[in-house]
């Protein structure tokens, strides 16, 4: 953001003698009278006044914007560019996200997996200052974006993000360990990992507790979200009439994510609708808040030589009309 402001600001009090040399051209016109007296001045009424009269009152404005001008150089005008730097306690966040099919069980608005993306996307947004990477899981994990400053391209990444990209299961101890490769070598003070699944641990060769040993080696909290109503819920099934919904009982490994949450220094969550969701991430946003110290830096550079050269030229002209076109008057 640019500003000016004065050096000598002070200086500028000098500019209230404007107004009295103004006020004293208008007293001194109107006590003016001629040199020599006549009986009648009949003869001089209805004559035009000449172009010199008139030049004699725009060399006195010229004379007085001169020295406003003047007083304005020395006063010294500097153009100030501001901006500010902000630091942040250095919290790093990988959010690793269930896409298995269940996931697309209908007891969310409009499924587990869309409800889910939809309170992330709100959460990412809500952390301006935090680093934060996506990994997905089903029987498989992968790393959807490294952790990164760039929250739009991490959010349409995360819209794109679809059950059936991978092979179908639910590799919990898979998931986090991709995790915390993402997150294990960064430099932040706090380091943590969002893992939000719907399901029981049912494939892949990591078990999820020795994952969570190694989160907590490198000083890794881990917060669990159990997503899924209690009870039933329609899940979606194929058929050889294509994508059936059926209702199925809802298993959560609840003990598991609770263990992996204790030994990590996290916590475990259970959220059964979108309006609990919310509130999980809303829960988690407070715990892990990045204290923010704002710095305000400033760079002056000088912007006088314009004021100065525009004096300068405004000075030359006004003795120039002075002593060429106005010698004859006094």
């Amino acid at each position: 953001m640019h500003n000016v402001v004065f050096e000598n600001g002070w200086f500028l009090w000098f500019l209230l003698i404007i107004p009295l040399l103004l006020a004293y051209y208008i007293y001194r016109q109107g006590k003016s009278h001629a040199a020599i007296k006549l009986s009648t001045a009949s003869f001089l009424q209805g004559g035009s006044k000449t172009f010199r009269h008139w030049l004699r009152h725009l060399l006195f404005a010229m004379r007085i914007v001169v020295i406003a001008l003047v007083i304005i150089v020395i006063a010294r005008p500097q153009n100030v560019d501001k901006w500010q730097s902000s630091t942040t306690e250095g919290i790093d966040i990988v959010m690793a996200l269930d896409v298995s099919g269940s996931m697309l069980a209908r007891d969310f608005s409009p499924d587990r997996l869309e409800a889910s993306k939809n309170v992330a996307t709100e959460f990412i947004s809500g952390r301006p200052y935090d680093r934060i990477g996506l990994t997905v899981f089903s029987g498989e994990s992968f790393t959807e974006c490294p952790l990164t400053t760039d929250h739009a391209v991490l959010i349409n990444l995360l819209r794109e993000v679809k059950s059936g990209i991978i092979e179908d299961g639910t590799a919990i101890g898979v998931g986090l360990a991709t995790a915390i490769n993402r997150i294990k070598d960064s430099d932040a003070i706090s380091k943590v990992i969002i893992l939000l699944t719907d399901g029981v641990n049912n494939r892949g060769s990591i078990d999820p507790v020795t994952a969570a040993e190694i989160a907590k080696t490198f000083g890794i909290r881990v917060y669990t979200i159990g997503v899924g109503s209690m009870g039933y819920a329609d899940y979606p099934v194929q058929t050889p009439f294509g994508i059936q919904y059926q209702k199925m009982q809802v298993e959560i490994d609840e003990a598991l994510l609770r263990k992996i949450a204790d030994l990590t220094g996290g916590q475990y969550f259970r959220a059964v609708d979108n309006t609990s969701l919310e509130k999980v991430y809303n829960e988690i946003d407070k715990l892990e808040k990045s204290k923010i110290e704002t710095r305000e830096n400033s760079k002056r550079e000088e912007v006088f030589m314009p004021w100065a050269l525009a004096a300068a030229i405004l000075l030359s002209l006004e003795l120039l009309l002075r002593y060429l076109f106005m010698r004859n008057l006094s």
